[in-house]
């Protein structure tokens, strides 16, 4: 052992100056990147700051956003892991990522380390015509009578959590519930529901939610992909999950085939891609496209991610925003009265929901003042010239805040006010770019309706069936990330019948 330290040891110094070297580099090419931007002026060798923003990303995102603003600018920059990240504050730089996604600009990540867990084949990480044909097969997916066949199924579900919550709430009536994972797992319900409905049993179903509860830990975990650390579960997890949709995918194409009717938004979007398939026939062309069952799968999981998270959130930011305007609540109650009553026996259906504009605008409202997924991660796939002074360096990491759009050219932004989405005030046509939740460009939420619909649907029945009150405590109602936005208290509610169904 001595004769090993012997022969070591006249290197040792060389060692610990390479290593001295490599840091010096690392704040050279930081600082050269960063050049005149605020941000921090030093970071943390290799880490950068990681750790600020794994323990307390809200405090993090929010002096990115304060820096971002303190100079004419418009955006700052950090440094996570290897990687210079650059935070865009002004709506209009935001836009001008949002349409440059394409192989020599910007490439939609959805996550820092995106590709890592979702794999590279993925709808968000397509361009081009390959980009433009999928969204086309997808579109029928989202037509009024898919979203009718829809409703039908959230509302099912929607009234079973219901149910078990106001029992729940019985027991106890004078402990708060907090509804944070309640409705997380109604939303994963409804979203395995409408997705892939009927190709799911009992046990895939349990086997399903175990693995989206890894997915969704690892998302907000350092990424360390070894053995026993939850970025790693989370990627595999993701796999299994897709193996899982893929099955789904095989058994709605066989019951397409067979010409019966769709159920389930896998059934609305296997038909439209037979139809595609056999017009090409009957016109002798060749077979147009050719997607895998696992292909399918994935982007399958894309919705699904899409759908989770960001959902609920929007729906306990509904009950948060509704309990503290009790006037915005008793308009909706009564809106919702004229089209539907629960004691009736006629289900709440999409015709009912289009024509609740009022409803419409606090769904909207409520997206808008609280963006559920608040920034959208691109990476620089080259040199980009962001600004006549600026030049984004390859490889950078840009978060363009949606979050930090939607208080950007609205009359009193901080205010929570439907009737300005209502048609007589014209907001939403008058400042329609900085209402970013659902993106923009080529990559928009292809599933803005159904979201919007979703909600409709759950506050409609929340305000109609349950009486509600939230358990006031000092900071209940600051913003956590989870990684969307959600309240601090885990929103934490006095829940009680209003009526009998």
């Amino acid at each position: 052992m001595a004769s090993i330290w012997v022969l070591l040891s006249p290197w040792i110094p060389y060692f610990f100056s390479f290593i001295a070297f490599l840091l010096l580099l690392e704040q050279i090419s930081y600082i050269k990147k960063k050049r005149f931007l605020p941000g921090p002026t030093l970071v943390f060798p290799f880490l950068g700051n990681v750790i600020p923003l794994v323990t307390n990303p809200t405090k993090f995102w929010d002096l990115q956003s304060a820096l971002a603003k303190s100079t004419g600018h418009g955006f700052s920059v950090n440094y996570i892991i290897g990687k210079f990240i650059l935070y865009i504050h002004s709506t209009d730089l935001s836009h001008k990522v949002f349409a440059n996604v394409r192989p020599d600009a910007f490439h939609l990540i959805g996550h820092p380390f995106g590709k890592k867990l979702f794999g590279e084949h993925n709808l968000i990480y397509m361009f081009g015509q390959e980009h433009k044909d999928l969204r086309r097969r997808i579109a029928p997916n989202f037509t009024p009578k898919a979203l009718g066949t829809y409703t039908d199924i959230q509302q099912r579900i929607i009234i079973k959590y219901f149910k078990s919550w106001l029992d729940e709430a019985s027991k106890s009536p004078n402990t708060p519930i907090p509804l944070r994972l309640l409705c997380r797992d109604m939303n994963l319900d409804t979203s395995q529901t409408v997705f892939v409905g009927p190709y799911l049993d009992g046990e895939s179903r349990k086997r399903f939610n175990v693995d989206y509860n890894y997915f969704n830990v690892g998302l907000m975990k350092l990424p360390v992909d070894l053995p026993g650390f939850a970025f790693r579960n989370a990627r595999l997890a993701v796999g299994r999950l897709v193996d899982t949709l893929s099955v789904c995918v095989e058994q709605s194409l066989n019951k397409m085939k067979n010409e019966e009717e769709p159920t389930c938004l896998i059934d609305f979007w296997m038909q439209e891609n037979l139809r595609e398939i056999n017009e090409a026939k009957i016109n002798g062309l060749q077979k147009p496209f050719q997607y895998t069952n696992k292909e399918l799968g994935g982007y399958l999981f894309d919705f699904l991610f899409a759908a989770q998270d960001a959902s609920t959130s929007a729906l306990l930011w509904a009950i948060v925003l509704l309990d503290s305007h009790p006037q915005v609540l008793e308009k909706v109650r009564s809106e919702v009265a004229k089209f539907w009553s629960p004691e009736s026996e006629q289900p709440l259906t999409a015709e009912m929901l289009r024509e609740m504009k009022y409803l419409e605008a606090v769904a909207r409202e409520i997206i808008r003042i609280r963006a559920p997924a608040t920034m959208v991660p691109h990476i620089a796939g080259e040199e980009f010239q962001l600004t006549e002074d600026y030049v984004i360096p390859k490889g950078t990491i840009v978060f363009p805040s949606v979050f930090d759009s939607s208080f950007q050219g609205f009359p009193e932004p901080e205010k929570f006010d439907p009737d300005r989405f209502m048609e007589e005030r014209q907001e939403e046509r008058v400042y329609k770019k900085n209402f970013l939740a659902f993106g923009a460009g080529p990559h928009a939420c292809v599933g803005q309706k159904y979201a919007i619909n979703h909600l409709m649907l759950f506050i409609a029945m929340f305000t109609a069936l349950i009486d509600f009150k939230r358990h006031k405590t000092d900071g209940c109602d600051d913003i956590s990330y989870i990684p969307t936005i959600a309240p601090k208290d885990d929103c934490k509610v006095f829940l009680a019948h209003r009526c009998t169904r």
